[in-house]
């Protein structure tokens, strides 16, 4: 796969808490002149990205619930409607981890649901972050069940903040258990273009990585 080909896979992600506004003039100057599918920032520079990137196809994504996805859906709800009138186009949305693994199921089907419908009621894309490696495959079978039901848009691996990073297995499950029309975004620890093919071969659609141009620059 050639670079552009590889490029046209990556949401170019700048999550650190540490990050200044310079460096999202750079992140989005960088997608352009790579064509990356996407730029993935926090919520409160995306309007400043969407002025960056307008008039070329590169998406602005933006995280909802990040990283740990605890926030009380109607504060997850708020951020999303925010993002939207930024210029959003992609939300990547982060699981209430703590209520599926207290088995609170119908309070993350009703989640995931309400900011979905919220989404695409704008024709805004969803990608729903389940932290994969942290879970049993019975776990991340009953995530794709209500991924499905929800109509998301992707299923995402990890925030990258917490548990191993994207794995070839991780996005194998999730192909699996999920319809053909719900793509898989991997995320979390994508270093090298060989781990990137990797994970496209395995079946995801998307790549979020910090390292992307690094990855590009890498030898064949």
């Amino acid at each position: 796969m050639d670079n552009q080909e590889l490029a046209a896979y990556f949401d170019h992600t700048l999550l650190k808490p540490d990050l200044q506004a310079t460096q999202i003039v750079q992140l989005c100057e960088e997608a352009k002149h790579y064509c990356f599918a996407a730029v993935c920032i926090p919520p409160c520079y995306v309007a400043q990205a969407a002025t960056l990137l307008a008039g070329t196809s590169i998406v602005v994504a933006t995280v909802i619930g990040f990283p740990f996805g605890y926030q009380k859906p109607e504060i997850k709800m708020a951020e999303a409607k925010a993002a939207i009138s930024d210029g959003a186009r992609e939300l990547d949305v982060v699981i209430n981890l703590s209520a599926l693994l207290s088995e609170n199921y119908a309070y993350v089907s009703d989640e995931i649901h309400q900011l979905t419908s919220l989404a695409h009621s704008y024709n805004i894309r969803v990608k729903w972050i389940i932290e994969s490696g942290l879970l049993s495959k019975q776990l991340v079978q009953r995530c794709c069940a209500i991924a499905a039901s929800a109509g998301v848009d992707f299923v995402k691996t990890a925030t990258g903040y917490i548990g191993p990073g994207a794995s070839v297995e991780q996005v194998q499950l999730l192909r699996q258990c999920l319809p053909a029309n719900i793509a898989i975004k991997a995320s979390g620890g994508i270093r090298s273009r060989q781990q990137a093919q990797a994970l496209i071969d395995a079946g995801a659609s998307r790549l979020g990585s910090s390292s992307a141009v690094a990855i590009l620059n890498q030898p064949t």
